[in-house]
């Protein structure tokens, strides 16, 4: 699987997420011209070689009005010089710019997660939200230009680090501010983040919207081969490398895969309850719902009941959890599932149109027929589900 990595240790910024991005692209200066054609009025994108500790990479400045942003922090944060913009006017920019329809709409989804976030943290409405610096066109430049290449790339799925978010305080339109700032730490809820001794917003609302919206989980670089790797400086100096760094290669299967793991035991509910709570849990998103029949306290016997959902489904399972069962308590844990690259293939046969899921990875393939196709074949012909599977298989000779 075509898999993109991100190394978030000193945070993610539009600039150096776009910089480290394009350090993928095989040909980047035709890449820089596109991005320069793309019409954002009075912009230019400049890519320049740079080093930190060391190691080179790449830093993108983006000019507006052959001027570069004023940087406070090392990411473009404090922007004062630009009117402020609501959604409708970056929308409207977004709109005549050139960008197919799917980059213009994944630019769009990054801008309304930002506006959720500040709409969240000032208490008001979307409709009455106006950026400050995230609405300015060298931030429009970021979030245009990652998006363009995130299509480019074209991975299959996005893992990141944990985000590094610096420490103290970063000063911005409203004042001085906690880091990370409101709006990043609300963007970054249900992600794994932590602090250090590196004082300074190492993660910017744009960065953290970016993650948000393109990545597919949060962990530890998986297994993979990798085939191309790019470092996306900021500009402030710092003790580490102050760099983005991603990694692309191919790993197998979707190996990895973080989910959340509810459970809890029940000694007072009938085989029919539960059987409708499962159902009930299905339908609100889980991954997988079972039973363990497990001994309780006066040795009465129970019934453990376990749900798998993607983390961000976490909440609403709880919710459905209390709602469904009689139990007055749950247990949750994040942990990893490791599962193969999965499809169903539908083949016309004398036997009428028979399903074959299929999966592959980690060094194995296993195929089988859908119950539901043998069990038609086998209603039909008035013969065993075994006689019908082996007709199947006739069929396909």
């Amino acid at each position: 699987m075509r898999t993109l990595y991100i190394d978030c240790g000193m945070g993610a910024a539009g600039d150096m997420l776009t910089a480290a991005l394009l350090e993928l692209v095989p040909d980047r200066e035709a890449f820089l011209r596109r991005l320069n054609g793309l019409g954002i009025p009075g912009v230019t994108y400049v890519a320049e070689s740079a080093v930190k500790c060391g190691i080179r990479g790449t830093h993108v400045s983006v000019l507006v009005r052959g001027a570069e942003e004023d940087e406070h922090h090392g990411h473009h944060h404090d922007r004062h010089d630009h009117p402020h913009s609501d959604l409708d006017g970056v929308a409207h920019i977004l709109r005549h710019l050139d960008l197919t329809e799917k980059v213009r709409a994944d630019a769009l989804a990054v801008y309304e997660s930002i506006a959720q976030a500040e709409s969240h943290v000032h208490g008001v409405s979307v409709k009455e939200i106006h950026f400050h610096e995230v609405g300015s066109l060298d931030a429009i430049a970021d979030v245009a230009a990652v998006c363009l290449l995130m299509d480019a790339i074209a991975p299959e799925q996005v893992v990141a680090s944990p985000v590094h978010v610096g420490s103290g305080q970063v000063r911005c339109a409203h004042g001085l501010l906690p880091v990370p700032a409101p709006a990043t730490a609300y963007l970054l809820r249900d992600v794994p983040i932590y602090g250090g001794q590196i004082a300074g917003e190492l993660c910017t609302p744009t960065g953290a919207a970016l993650l948000r919206h393109f990545v597919t989980r949060f962990g530890p670089l998986p297994a993979m081969r990798t085939s191309a790797i790019g470092y996306g400086m900021g500009k402030k100096d710092f003790p580490a490398a102050n760099c983005v760094r991603v990694l692309l290669g191919q790993t197998e299967g979707e190996s990895g895969d973080v989910v959340a793991e509810l459970s809890c035991n029940v000694d007072d509910m009938t085989a029919e309850e539960i059987g409708f709570a499962m159902e009930r849990l299905l339908e609100a998103g889980a991954l997988d719902v079972f039973t363990v029949p497990v001994g309780m306290k006066k040795n009465r016997p129970g019934t453990l009941i376990r749900v798998l959902c993607a983390p961000a489904d976490k909440e609403k399972l709880i919710d459905a959890l209390f709602r469904h069962t009689t139990t007055l308590g749950l247990r949750e844990n994040l942990t990893t599932r490791h599962v193969q690259r999965r499809r169903i293939e539908t083949l016309d046969t004398p036997l009428g149109p028979v399903r074959v899921k299929k999966s592959a990875g980690h060094g194995v393939s296993f195929s089988k027929f859908e119950y539901e196709d043998l069990a038609r074949i086998a209603r039909e012909r008035g013969i065993s589900l075994a006689e019908a599977r082996h007709l199947a298989e006739e069929a396909l000779l």
